[in-house]
């Protein structure tokens, strides 16, 4: 019980830094964790295909498909190893830009993350 009630407040941490780094608002010490932002692996597809997050934030993908996937930028800035059913991948955006990836088992999934 205590385990979880420690990992709902780090998540309720992250949010609550994530939604006032969006906003503008300046972040205490206390509350400059960075934010995680997960993207889900199902059907051959990542949801969300595009999302916006802070500079600092890392995404970390799960598949959740029962077949292996992998993620990689087009640019060559990050690239998972195959990720089989339940297996996750995590990247800290510590620069501003758009990062365009995809599968490389399976091209035509591709996805967008915006750091600003």
């Amino acid at each position: 019980m205590r385990r979880s009630v420690f990992i709902c407040g780090a998540v309720l941490l992250a949010t609550l830094s994530y939604v006032k780094a969006a906003t503008g608002e300046k972040l205490s010490p206390a509350a400059a964790t960075p934010a995680v932002i997960e993207v889900k692996i199902d059907n051959f597809k990542f949801g969300p295909e595009s999302l916006t997050v802070p500079v600092g934030a890392i995404v970390t993908w799960t598949n959740r498909d029962d077949i292996p996937h992998t993620v990689v930028s087009t640019d060559g800035i990050f690239k998972s190893k195959v990720l089989d059913t339940d297996e996750k991948f995590s990247f800290t955006f510590t620069k501003a830009g758009t990062y365009d990836y995809f599968c490389s088992v399976h091209p035509k999934m591709t996805g967008k993350v915006i750091v600003q």
